[in-house]
Order: C-alpha cells, then sequence, then structure tokens
C-alpha cells in the first residue's frame, strides 16, 4: 500500500466515508485541479473508495465527472492534457464496471489489462507502476493489451441476464433502456449509470421483443408463451396480459400516438390491439410461414412486416388491407425498420445482406452487403442518415444510408448479436447479444486506433513449447499464431488450412508444430521458420485431435471419418491405419512410454480403445460410458488411463488389463475435460456445471469441488508444481485455485467464453485463448512464498522457527 492507504487505514469508519466521499468534489471545489488530479491517478485512492461499502466503482466513476463543469475551464489549475488522461481512466473503469460491481477483487487486472498499450502518457505508466507495487493479493497481470481499451466506441456493457437478451428499447427521454431476455424476464437499466433497476417477471417462456410507449410509462413486451404484456415503467407491475396468437409472439411495435399495438407471431399472422381497451381490433392474415419483425411508418398508417416467408408487406393501418409485397431477399427476413420520413424501408435478413425500399413505390434501392452471417436486426438513427445493423457474425455494423456504404464495424460481443436500438439523440447504440449482455456504444467517436493480441475468430487450442518460450494458438481463422510467451508479441502468422484449426501439438523437441483441421489435413510447421514442412493427407472427414509420441517420431490424428491414423514425421508418410470405431473419433493420447494409443469416440460407440503403436492392433476397448468421451488422460507413470463423459462421469481404467478400477460420480452435467496432478494423486475434472473436482486417484473420492464458475467449465490444467488448478469457462473467467484448500486465487475476465488456456514451466505464466478470437498472455503476480511456522516458549526466551525453502530459520521472537 502506498502512504495514501496508510493514513486512511488508520482512521476511524465515519472519518474513511466522509473523506471517500468529500475528497473530490472539494477539490475541484474549491480550484485544487492540480492536487484533484493527483488524488484521481492514484491507485491507492481508486482501489479505497472501491472497497468502501457505500461507494463502489460508479460513485468512483461520477468523481471523474467532476472536472467537467463550466467553471473548472475558469481554475488557473486547469490542463486539458490531464483531463484527458482522467478520461482514460474512467472509460476504462466504466468497460470493467459491470465485472467490478461483484468482484472488486479484480480492478488492478481489469485497469492494467484496459490501460495497457502501446502509447501510454506518463501519469498512466506511473498508474500501472503503482498497480504493480501496491496490489497485495494475488492478480493475473496481463502482459499485452487484450481487453478493449478506454478511449473506442465501446462505453459500457450490462450485465445480468442469464440467457441470450433478445431484445432491446430506449425510452423517449433516453435515461432507460428494457431488455428482454430468453430467461423469460425483462430488466430495466439505468443508461447513465449502467445500473440494472429492476427485473419484470411475468412471461413463462423467452422474451423475444420490447417495445416502449411515445409517453414513455409502459413497456409492452413478446414472449414464446404466446403472449403480450403491459407494464408499467414506473413501479415494474404488470398491467395486464394480451392473449390471442396461437404460437410464439416473435415481435411487438407502438403507434406514434401510443394508442395501438402491433404484434407478429409464428402463427404467420400479426394482430392489431387497442391498448386503451386491451381489446384485439383485427388480424393481418398474409404470410405463409413466421412473421418476425414489425415496424409502423412514422404518421401510424402504415405498418411494415417480415417474414420467414422471404417477403415483407405493407399493410394499411387503418383498413388492415395489405398494400403489397417487398420481393428480393433470399432467405428469411428477420427484422425491418422505416426511416424516421417515412420514406425508406430497411430489411435485414438470413441471406447476410440488408436491402433498402423506397416505401411509396415498393421498389428495390439497393442492397448492404458486408455481414457473413445473417442479419438479425436493423435500427435507424434518429436523423435518418445512419442505419445499425446487429448479425449472428458477432458485430454491428454502421452504414451511410445515403449511399450505402459501410462506415464501420463495432466489435466486442462474443456470441450472436439479436437487436440494436438507438438512443432518442442519436449519439448512442445499445446492442443484445447471445452472450447474455448488452453493450453501450458511443456512435459518435472517431477512428479507433488500437490493436488487440488474437484471432479474428474463435481460438479452438492453445499449446506451450517444452521451454516455456512459445506459444502456439489455433483458430478458426483457419490459421495458427505463434507468439513469444515472455513478451506476448506474435512472432508470425501459420496459413495454409482451408478450415478451422482445431488442435495443435508440439514436437518433444520444440523444433516442430503439428496442426489439425476441418480441412480434413494436419500440417506439419517448422517453429523456427514459420514455414510448412508438408501436409498430411488421407483422412476424409474432418480431423478433431493430434498428439505426438515422446520419442518425436510419430504423430496420430483422429477424425470424424472413425479412424486414427499413424504417421511417421520425418517423411510425412501414412504408416497405418487404427479401424474399430463406430463413430467420430474425439480424443488421442500416448502412454509416457510411447508403446500405447489411447482414443476415445463419439455418439453411438461410446467406447474408449487402446492400441499397440508397434503394431497397429487394438488391444481391447473400454466399454461402460452410456453417452460420448470427451477427454482422457494418461497418468504420469502410465498406468492408469481416466475418461470424461456425456454421461457426467469419469473412469479409471486399468491401462495394462483394460479393466475399470472405479467410476467417478458427482458431476450433474457432462464432463468437458480433465487432468492429472504431476505426482500422479489427484485428477481434476472440469463440467457444463459449472464445477472443478478434485479426486483422490488411489480411491476414487472426491476431495472437493471448486464452486466459482456462473456457466460451463470448458478447459482445465494443472501447474508443473502440482500446486495450482486454472480453469477455463465460458462465463468469460480464467480462475487460479488452490488445489490444497481448493479457494480461488485469482480470477480474470476476459470478453468472450475462454475454450482453451495452457500454463509455461515456470507455474506462473498463463494463456488462454477467447472464443473471440482475443489470447490472454497472463502472469500470476502477488504470490508470497507459503511459510510453516512454529513458537517454542521456554523459561527465559522465546525461539520461533520458520520453514521456507527447505532450511529452517531460528530467530528470537
Amino acid at each position: 500500500m502506498g502512504e495514501f492507504a496508510d493514513k486512511l487505514a488508520a482512521q476511524s469508519p465515519a472519518f474513511q466515508r466522509a473523506y471517500l466521499g468529500s475528497l473530490a468534489p472539494s477539490l475541484v471545489k474549491s480550484g485544487k485541479l492540480e492536487k484533484y488530479y493527483q488524488t484521481l491517478t492514484d491507485f491507492d485512492f481508486i482501489t479505497a473508495k472501491i472497497n468502501y461499502s457505500e461507494f463502489g466503482v460508479q460513485p468512483l466513476i461520477d468523481d471523474y465527472d467532476l472536472i467537467h463543469g463550466e467553471e473548472t475551464l475558469n481554475y488557473s489549475e486547469y490542463n486539458s492534457e490531464k483531463v484527458k488522461i482522467l478520461k482514460l481512466i474512467q472509460g476504462a473503469l466504466r468497460l470493467s464496471a459491470h465485472i467490478l460491481v461483484t468482484d472488486k477483487q479484480q480492478l488492478a487486472s481489469q485497469l492494467h489489462g484496459r490501460l495497457l498499450n502501446q502509447k501510454k502518457p506518463e501519469e498512466i505508466k506511473a498508474l500501472l507502476a503503482q498497480i504493480k507495487q501496491r496490489t497485495t493479493n494475488p492478480w493475473l497481470c496481463a502482459l499485452t493489451p487484450s481487453l478493449t481499451p478506454p478511449g473506442g466506441r465501446l462505453l459500457r456493457t450490462l450485465n445480468g441476464h442469464s440467457y441470450s437478451v433478445n431484445a432491446v428499447a430506449v425510452t423517449p427521454n433516453g435515461q432507460q433502456v428494457i431488455s428482454a431476455s430468453r430467461d423469460n424476464t425483462l430488466k430495466v437499466w439505468n443508461l447513465a449509470t449502467g445500473e440494472e433497476q429492476f427485473t419484470l417477471n411475468g412471461h413463462s417462456d423467452s422474451v423475444n421483443a420490447v417495445a416502449v410507449t411515445p409517453n414513455g410509462q409502459q413497456v409492452i413486451s413478446a414472449s414464446s408463451d404466446k403472449t403480450l404484456k403491459v407494464w408499467n415503467l414506473a413501479t415494474g407491475e404488470e398491467l395486464f396480459t394480451l392473449n390471442g396468437h396461437s404460437h410464439s409472439v416473435n415481435a411487438v411495435a407502438v403507434t406514434p400516438n401510443g394508442q395501438q399495438v402491433i404484434s407478429a407471431s409464428s402463427d404467420k399472422t400479426l394482430k392489431v390491439w387497442n391498448l386503451a381497451t386491451v381489446e384485439e381490433q383485427f388480424t393481418l392474415n398474409g404470410h405463409s410461414d413466421w412473421v418476425n419483425a414489425v415496424a409502423v411508418t412514422s404518421n401510424g398508417q402504415q405498418v411494415i412486416s417480415a417474414s420467414s416467408d422471404k417477403t415483407l408487406k405493407v399493410w394499411n393501418l387503418a383498413t388492415g388491407e395489405e398494400q403489397f409485397t417487398l420481393n428480393g431477399h433470399s432467405y428469411s427476413v428477420n427484422a425491418v425498420a422505416v426511416t424516421p420520413n417515412g420514406q425508406q424501408v430497411i430489411s435485414a435478413s438470413n441471406d447476410s445482406t440488408l436491402k433498402v425500399w423506397n416505401l411509396a413505390t415498393g421498389e428495390e434501392q439497393f442492397t448492404l452487403n458486408g455481414h457473413s452471417d445473417p442479419v438479425n436486426a436493423v435500427a435507424v438513427t434518429p436523423n435518418g442518415q445512419q442505419v445499425i445493423s446487429a448479425s449472428d457474425d458477432n458485430t454491428l455494423k454502421v452504414w451511410n444510408l445515403a449511399t450505402g456504404e459501410e462506415q464501420f464495424t463495432l466489435n466486442g460481443h462474443s456470441s450472436y448479436v439479436n437487436a440494436v436500438a438507438v438512443t432518442p439523440n442519436g449519439q448512442q447504440v445499445i446492442s443484445a447479444s447471445s452472450d447474455k449482455t448488452l453493450k453501450v456504444w458511443n456512435l459518435a467517436t472517431g477512428e479507433e486506433l488500437f490493436t488487440l493480441n488474437g484471432h479474428s475468430y474463435s481460438v479452438n487450442a492453445v499449446a506451450v513449447t517444452p521451454n516455456g518460450q512459445q506459444v502456439i494458438s489455433a483458430s478458426d481463422d483457419n490459421t495458427l499464431k505463434v507468439w513469444n510467451l515472455a513478451t506476448g508479441e506474435e512472432q508470425f502468422t501459420l496459413n495454409g488450412h482451408s478450415d478451422s484449426v482445431n488442435a495443435v501439438a508440439v514436437t518433444p523437441n520444440g523444433q516442430q508444430v503439428i496442426s489439425a483441421s476441418w480441412d480434413n489435413t494436419l500440417k506439419v510447421w517448422n517453429l523456427a521458420t514459420g514455414e510448412e514442412q508438408f501436409t498430411l493427407n488421407g483422412h476424409s472427414n474432418w480431423v478433431k485431435a493430434v498428439a505426438v509420441t515422446p520419442n518425436g517420431q510419430q504423430v496420430i490424428s483422429a477424425s470424424n471419418d472413425k479412424t486414427l491414423k499413424v504417421w511417421n514425421l520425418a517423411t510425412g508418410e501414412e504408416q497405418f491405419t487404427l479401424n474399430g470405431h463406430s463413430s467420430y473419433v474425439n480424443v488421442v493420447a500416448v502412454t509416457p512410454n510411447g508403446q500405447q494409443v489411447i482414443s476415445a469416440s463419439a455418439s453411438w460407440d461410446k467406447t474408449l480403445k487402446v492400441w499397440n503403436l508397434a503394431t497397429g492392433e487394438e488391444q481391447f476397448t473400454l466399454n461402460d460410458h452410456s453417452d460420448s468421451v470427451n477427454a482422457v488422460a494418461v497418468t504420469p507413470n502410465g498406468q492408469q488411463v481416466i475418461s470424461a463423459s456425456d454421461d457426467n462421469t469419469l473412469k479409471v481404467w486399468n491401462l495394462a488389463t483394460g479393466e475399470e478400477q472405479f467410476t467417478l460420480n458427482g458431476h450433474s452435467d457432462p464432463v468437458n475435460a480433465v487432468a492429472v496432478t504431476p505426482n500422479g494423486q489427484q485428477v481434476i475434472s472440469a463440467s457444463w456445471d459449472n464445477t472443478l473436482k478434485v479426486w483422490n486417484l488411489a480411491t476414487g473420492e472426491e476431495q472437493f469441488t471448486l464452486n466459482g464458475h456462473s456457466d460451463s467449465v470448458n478447459a482445465v490444467a494443472v501447474t508443473p508444481n502440482g500446486q495450482q488448478v486454472i480453469s477455463a469457462s465460458s462465463d468469460k473467467t480464467l480462475k487460479v485455485w488452490n488445489l490444497v484448500t481448493g479457494e480461488i486465487i485469482a480470477t480474470f475476465t476476459g470478453e468472450g467464453s475462454i475454450n482453451c488456456c495452457a500454463v509455461a514451466p515456470d507455474h506462473m505464466t498463463i494463456v488462454a485463448g477467447e472464443e473471440s478470437g482475443r489470447v490472454h498472455f497472463l502472469r500470476l503476480e502477488g504470490m508470497r512464498e507459503e511459510s510453516t511456522e512454529k513458537k517454542f516458549y521456554l523459561p527465559k526466551i522465546s525461539l520461533r522457527l520458520m520453514f521456507t525453502s527447505g532450511k529452517v530459520l531460528i530467530d528470537k521472537v
């Protein structure tokens, strides 16, 4: 801790509260801006205010706004450059606010990770140094920029739904956001602070759409439970339910006068409701498939609907008559928006395009191409000049409506973007995603100039070389990347595969990398030069896994073609094929002596097989799992194999006899991954039930459960010293656990599901790959050497014996 923290800790709680609450305002009010700048760049002050129970992250963020008053410009100590520094720190805190509100222990890792970039002002460098010097608890320190930094278009993340967020709306005054989710709820948020105000409970199925009345007093929601509900926005109370549809209600719109509601349903109809009487006025029939979206013109005279029948229809709202149909999309039309002047319609489709239509004539004006996956949502800015689209490619795009040109892309979500809304002032965009979050974006921010480490699509595997100097990552972007582990810098990209790269292995001498791909091939690369040495062709379907023998002479591959193949690594020739599985082969492992291969299969096969590597003969089949086998691990002595399965169990097998020794029961969902400690005494399993479990391998007993993740645990690694476990989860976190106590040592939250992780030989450096494509290089800081201390009291003196690093130290007490 620094001087500020020491002095504050010596004061009473009442003084601490008053001091932390009034310090920044009093400094600004008195014109002591230099002291204000120093305070808000002091890590001790930042830490103290966030950790004080009556404050937290948002009051701290508010402190940084105090400098923006008109009177401050006249103060002699006003410094525009230092104000920019404060905005960066505030922006970093705002970007991580949704994390810090629930886990204040991540302050150091989040603030450091977001402020770490190539062009750091001196004040930022000083703050980063303070973070390292003054953080007393263990924390995960980013070695390279891999979190979204402040100063860009992303402002804030709203986190709280437990499933996909399907829809979003903004109140007419721009102060509140309402989100609708597959978790059957709606949530109301304060847009300025990002705080959740309350939850609207009442639907019994997914909530698909939401609209707000023009007076901002009521919210209308549409659900898969076949109903719409009307809510009082001030109180959160449900006012009434609109029944009438026979299938899921997918969309809802309110007329500009607030008197009518129009709903769209999977029953192929739209319905028009009187909001005052809650009566259905009439039904709009005409579509031949689900109706997915609906919009109303600004004059309230026309309704436009979008359907899975590939068309849009324009209806007269007064009469309910269909005026004309807009044909042009080649797949389902998912969304529709109308320009404020009512002259143009913009549609979004599963054909990955948007189309702009002339509403008066029904003619298509032009197509907006750019997304690589279905487009789910579209919105128009209040001035009618820009269109914002949301897609399954995890991005939003902003388009110039006059020219049809793409202006820029908003990257940040780690899954499908389902909905988008624009604030009434046209300055902010709010997006809703299947990654369970909403994000708030600044539409007016200039060009973003930062680059983050990583791939352009999901990272599927990471491996560390035996000497601990390099990391290799494999991605859905069809490439591998080689990184310097000490600096986190990318050394080169390995291009050559034509489809996703699923797995990677490094030879024991660290000179070659072998990659496995959905393009049905493996490739062997020279790690020193990055050159492809040769391609291993032979599989007729995706290659799912790869292993190298301990002597580095052979490669074994596993494929969806139900076979394994053994290759000569020196020549690239196939030696033989291992046939026997009746379904996809998911996993392959080699025993430490290099004499046996273990494979595991999916689907109806559900078995493991043990093969003689010298002859290619099957030695025996390990039957007893009742579902797919996802992972295997071999003990260091090569005597046992542990399998993890979709049947929620692990099994321990005697590798010499093929007999099952015992079943590890305890998980309530499929087991995704398994690891064995270096001493071979413990097994750690990772599951879809959000937990890890630690098992005694000698007895098969569960020692304890590692609770802390809020979503599926995808990967697990054990440090070479066997003292810590690292877990990677779909909850976007990587956690380090104490294997002795089962306690969490440190947590790092990324920006997407973390799929894979690896730990370096130094026990402290960790690499993690995200679904977003980011690669995180982290170092565990703040770990103290554990010591065992006992006191011995003699008649006249006391001696203290300390056992540390194998030495005994004796001193007087």
